[in-house]
């Protein structure tokens, strides 16, 4: 990113005054060359990353989504104004940002000087339109210490098997924010018996098809209604990219050389960043964004938001490959990081945002074991060394997306002994939609013969949803909240289960 265009993109934070006066708002101040096209707000709005003083305001210019985005070659001004009303009476927070075609259009305003634990409501303009206005929430004051976090765990929407009606549900239960773990978007192509079926021809490559791909995706009304009703902290897996992808090694490297993956990766990372209310420090360099971070919840809650993509090894491909100390999931920063922000933290909870499975999955009935080498089971070293550090600190609970089921578990010190205590707990988010609406019975008939070689697991469930969390100083109350189809727009919402983790009770339980 230029030094100009980062100035420009920093604009709509130095821009921010509080308001003396109370008013809609004015025209465009950069006068424009010709009127820009109608519609330019499509895509919604978004906001994410809270603080105790500000939050991520997110939108991007697409009067044709679909098709590039349909804007013309040209810098525009957006204003955006954050008010403590949804009549936007009470203005708090105005400026301008500047909406480079570089970066799609899109608009991102790292808003501060904002009142903690407090609901806003923000909106933008450009062109003479009104965007939708959007809900936000700050974070509570560093040093609160009591209250509640309701924190929403969503992952894995794929288009093709279904829609994304979980999210209408979850607009109606006032979530502080939603944690998203990865795969926003999937990049395979088009099929011709998928609920609806993907944009283009097939897989995205430029940044172009990349582009068009999120839009898409944004356009589903429940996905737009929820970014538009909380905060939302965002990672990514997989599938933003291509398929159980290492690091700068594609899932076929017969097929996508280094140097043409090296571009691939580059079009995602900047589709990315995009479409997501992220801050400057996750401006893409090149074939490498920076995702990582954490963000404290008064001294409630801690949440460290991992990417188990970027810096990792090549996946293992047998047993002995998944227990060598030479591999990593998260390269060495990265880690010291992570556990830097573990063993130095304030708060009750500490919660881990990870893509993928951390407690082992033994897929072999009987004797012997079978992994997933994409997830952490391989990658042993390194997640018993995490572990360990998780034995020492303040009621870790890890949470995570990828398996398109929910699995909720126990976090043992060590998985290759039975009698090995308990350290944490892990809730494996279902998916929003991918993999659809499954047999159950098939499910049970694959997946329940494991069970006696899997005694840290607590709860199996093959329906799509998302994950409620109510956190307190006492306890972690969870539910699985399910839908009853996504292969229709509509569904009906209901609790499929309930958890809990107790303060200073490692593990979880159902109740």
């Amino acid at each position: 990113m230029s030094a100009t265009a980062r100035r420009r993109f920093l604009v709509g934070g130095a821009a921010a005054v509080g308001a003396a006066a109370v008013g809609p708002m004015t025209g465009s101040v950069r006068a424009a060359t010709r009127p820009l096209p109608p519609d330019l707000f499509t895509l919604g709005v978004a906001s994410g990353d809270p603080l105790p003083d500000g939050v991520v305001l997110w939108t991007r210019l697409a009067p044709d989504p679909l098709a590039g985005g349909g804007m013309p070659d040209r810098a525009v001004d957006v204003e955006w104004q954050v008010a403590e009303d949804a009549a936007f009476r009470r203005i708090v927070k105005r400026g301008t940002a500047t909406a480079e075609p570089a970066y799609g259009h899109s608009v991102h305003v790292d808003v501060r000087g904002l009142r903690a634990h407090r609901d806003h409501w923000y909106r933008f303009r450009a062109g003479g339109e009104l965007s939708p206005t959007g809900r936000t929430r700050t974070a509570p004051h560093p040093l609160a210490a009591g209250g509640r976090l309701r924190l929403a765990l969503a992952s894995c929407q794929n288009w093709q098997h279904g829609y994304f009606n979980a999210y209408a549900d979850m607009a109606e239960q006032d979530v502080d924010a939603v944690l998203f773990v990865g795969d926003y978007i999937y990049e395979s192509g088009p099929s011709s018996t998928a609920v609806r079926p993907h944009e283009g021809t097939g897989e995205p490559y430029s940044l172009a098809q990349y582009r068009n791909r999120y839009a898409q995706y944004r356009s589903d009304p429940d996905l737009a209604r929820m970014h538009a009703s909380a905060p939302w902290i965002v990672t990514f897996d997989d599938h933003e990219v291509d398929n159980d992808y290492a690091g700068g090694i594609p899932q076929d490297p017969d097929k996508q050389s280094p140097a043409a993956f090296a571009l691939r990766l580059a079009a995602a990372y900047q589709a990315y960043y995009e479409h997501m209310p992220v801050r400057a420090t996750a401006v893409p360099d090149g074939a490498h964004i920076r995702v990582h971070r954490r963000l404290d919840f008064g001294r409630l809650a801690r949440l460290q938001v991992l990417d188990t993509r970027q810096y990792r090894s090549d996946q293992a491909t047998s047993e002995e490959g998944a227990r060598s100390p030479w591999t990593t999931m998260l390269g060495a920063e990265q880690k010291e990081w992570l556990i830097d922000g573990l063993r130095r933290s304030p708060a009750r909870w500490n919660l881990i945002g990870s893509q993928i499975m951390m407690a082992e999955t033994d897929l072999l009935p009987g004797a012997g074991k079978r992994w997933y080498y994409d997830a952490w089971d391989g990658y042993q070293a390194e997640r018993d060394e995490l572990l360990g550090v998780l034995d020492e600190v303040a009621n870790p609970v890890v949470l995570t997306g990828d398996r398109h089921l929910t699995m909720v578990a126990d976090l043992k010190r060590d998985f290759a002994d039975p009698s090995s205590r308990v350290v944490g707990a892990e809730f494996v988010g279902c998916s929003i939609s991918s993999n659809g609406d499954q047999d159950e019975a098939a499910f049970r008939a694959e997946w329940d013969p494991r069970l006696p070689d899997n005694p840290h697991w607590k709860l199996l469930d093959p329906r799509r949803g998302y994950h409620l969390f109510d956190i307190d100083r006492d306890g972690v109350d969870a539910r699985l909240r399910v839908v009853d189809t996504v292969l229709r727009p509509a569904a009906t919402a209901r609790t499929g289960a309930r958890l809990r983790v107790e303060n200073g009770r490692p593990g979880v339980e159902l109740v």
